[in-house]
């Protein structure tokens, strides 16, 4: 019976690497959007990579539509912090090469506080909160994204206090 433990092990190291690698692209893209960081943003997708925002309010667009919307949007937003946690990542084929594309569902919570709103507070104005859906490219530059899709489930704004009527 022919050993097969070696070939075993590099199969299982190579999965955990790339876990590692698709687990930091999604950070990468939470830390590009919180940063406002639009050319690392644009630079963590693919050539034909698209992003779907609308159910969050956004629009969908190819990632140089997206930045730019983004860019422009996210000035409300001064304060923003992208929480992306549950991260289930699964490998699929791709030209019958398994692990050439991946599929990630993550959740989010996403604070943010709108500009001009300091009065010395440092709550934020706006949480929301949903879950994402990656696909995933391998490429010669790593993993890239070849598709984000946000899944707003839920959204609360601060209420704004009221003052005690004078007498």
């Amino acid at each position: 019976m022919a050993n097969t433990e070696p070939m075993t092990q590099r199969v299982e190291l190579a999965a955990v690497m790339d876990k590692l690698a698709v687990d930091g692209l999604i950070t990468e893209y939470a830390v590009a959007v919180d940063d406002g960081d639009w050319e690392a943003y644009r630079g963590l997708f693919t050539p034909d990579g698209r992003a779907d925002y609308r159910s969050a309010g956004g629009i969908e667009g190819n990632a140089e539509e997206i930045a730019g919307w983004l860019a422009q949007t996210m000035e409300m937003f001064p304060m923003r912090q992208h929480l992306i946690v549950n991260r289930l990542v699964r490998f699929g084929l791709l030209e019958q090469d398994t692990g050439d594309t991946a599929r990630v569902q993550a959740d989010f919570v996403n604070p943010m506080r709108f500009a001009g709103h300091d009065g010395g507070s440092t709550e934020p104005d706006l949480v929301c909160g949903g879950r994402y859906d990656f696909g995933l490219l391998r490429t010669y530059n790593g993993w890239r994204l070849r598709e984000v899709v946000v899944h707003e489930k839920w959204r609360r704004a601060a209420q704004t206090r009221q003052e005690p009527a004078a007498h």
